[in-house]
């Protein structure tokens, strides 16, 4: 997962916020527990104070003090319940003391006398041999004599240590699971919340200059998502009638200046050959025609490009061998490419059937093929090769020529884009490549090129594959 992303940041921050929440609840659930639990035994001690007061030292006018130690140790038997009893009067003389717990956990006479802090109930806790904690809780009461009883009843916090240690290991145990529960459950509620973004992001990627009528999903929410939809899809219609008018005005434009330029080439074409004119009348004006011949190149190829945006320069569109196709015009540039003692070699284990125009991906191979002349030094090479793969057809075109610089290759498919004066011969304009890369786009297919300075250059194109290709002999052209 990309962690600069708006769905990692936003399950980070869901899990992130519950697991602290999480945690807190914990800690506040364990605190109170304790709380619970060392009150609880707090009263449950207080209470058996109260009931000794109420049952014997309430009657000690009438009984002998003597008499309570016995009854109390009776009752509560605290050597064998590892409880601390303790009564005594307010001047610190002991009526009765527990005496050392079965457990031998601590020692009745090392607990130290209470503090009188004014109040008539009270409780502490201390630490005991053997790392316990004995939690006291007592009382003061004044008979009906005018002397003041304290009463302590003490109990170790085992138990409740026992079960914090139960409760804290289920946390702990809990606690990866939840954190589990809290990541999947946040990157589910992430993944469905911009389930729209991703529908908007992937309709967005297939929407080009050919198909600028298609829109967008749009989610009817109601929310920001629907509003972005919307906004983008109205800015798509936009751009769709500036693209248009745009093609309009270079296809009508276009259209409009072949017919002067033809006239023009041909009345300089006739006035060259006026025998009237003198040599340098004779140059000047054969410079005007090759720069008009250029000029109505360029249109000619414009009005091309309008016509591919458009989608009406696709017109005969039927099934044919792709590797023939590369052989035959292949054979055809041969004359070319031995003008510069240049060979071009090629094969095609099989045929490789595919569906569009012909006359104009036969346009892309002389593109292609003339380049690659043209750019090869003397006594280079151009090979061919054609295949089958992945269910495309995959053409490439290498040559041994001087290559492209890595900056320039992102560009070369660009209109009026030329790498430099090196490689420009003063006729090209820049137009070839992008002209191939739309006549490839509007069959569905695409181009790239690989290339080393100083070693040449391949074209790698693919295209739809129509079916499985037939098996054949494998043929070479020269």
């Amino acid at each position: 997962m990309n962690v600069g992303s708006i769905r990692f940041r936003l399950v980070v921050w869901y899990a992130g916020c519950l697991t602290l929440i999480f945690m807190i609840l914990c800690a506040l659930l364990f605190l109170n527990l304790r709380q619970f639990l060392e009150r609880d035994l707090q009263l449950a001690e207080l209470r058996r104070a109260h009931q000794v007061v109420n049952t014997l030292l309430a009657r000690v006018p009438r009984i002998s003090e003597d008499a309570v130690g016995p009854q109390v140790k009776d009752w509560y038997e605290p050597e064998l319940n590892n409880r601390f009893i303790r009564i005594l009067r307010a001047n610190g003389t002991v009526i009765y003391e527990s005496g050392p717990p079965q457990s031998g956990s601590f020692v009745p006479a090392q607990v130290p006398l209470p503090k009188n802090n004014g109040q008539t109930e009270f409780s502490e806790k201390l630490k005991v041999g053997n790392d316990k904690t004995l939690l006291i809780a007592g009382l003061y009461f004044p008979n009906k004599r005018n002397a003041t009883y304290i009463i302590e009843f003490g109990e170790l916090l085992d138990p409740v240590e026992t079960m914090l240690d139960h409760v804290f290991l289920q946390l702990t145990l809990a606690f990866p699971l939840a954190i589990f529960i809290i990541t999947a459950g946040g990157y589910w509620l992430v993944s469905r919340a911009l389930r729209p973004v991703e529908q908007i992001t992937s309709a967005a990627e297939q929407i080009t200059q050919h198909n600028l009528g298609e829109r967008l999903p749009v989610s009817q929410t109601g929310d920001e998502l629907e509003r972005l939809s919307l906004s983008l899809n109205h800015m798509i219609t936009r751009l769709d009638d500036a693209f248009q008018q745009t093609n309009r005005f270079l296809a009508d434009a276009s259209h409009e200046l072949r017919t002067p330029l033809t006239i023009l080439c041909g009345e300089l074409e006739e006035l060259t050959n006026d025998a009237r004119l003198d040599p340098k009348q004779r140059e000047r004006t054969f410079s005007l025609m090759s720069e008009a011949l250029r000029l109505s190149k360029i249109v000619e190829q414009l009005l091309m490009l309008s016509r591919l945006d458009a989608g009406e320069a696709i017109v005969e569109w039927r099934q044919f061998d792709l590797a023939e196709l590369v052989r035959s015009t292949a054979e055809q540039m041969n004359l070319l490419a031995e003008d510069k003692n240049i060979s071009i070699r090629g094969n095609a284990s099989e045929a490789v059937l595919i569906e569009g125009d012909r006359s104009r991906l036969k346009q892309v191979l002389v593109n292609l093929l003339d380049n690659a002349i043209k750019y090869t030094p003397a006594k280079g090479s151009i090979t061919w090769a054609v295949r089958r793969s992945d269910n495309r057809a995959v053409l490439e075109i290498a040559d041994t020529g001087i290559g492209i610089p890595a900056e320039a290759l992102p560009h070369i498919f660009e209109r009026f884009y030329r790498v430099d004066k090196a490689r420009s011969d003063g006729e090209s304009i820049g137009l070839g490549l992008a002209i191939a890369k739309s006549i490839l786009t509007a069959h569905g297919g695409e181009v790239e090129a690989e290339s080393t300075p100083g070693k040449g250059t391949c074209f790698r194109i693919r295209l739809p594959i129509l079916k499985p290709a037939l098996p054949l002999a494998v043929k070479t052209a020269t």
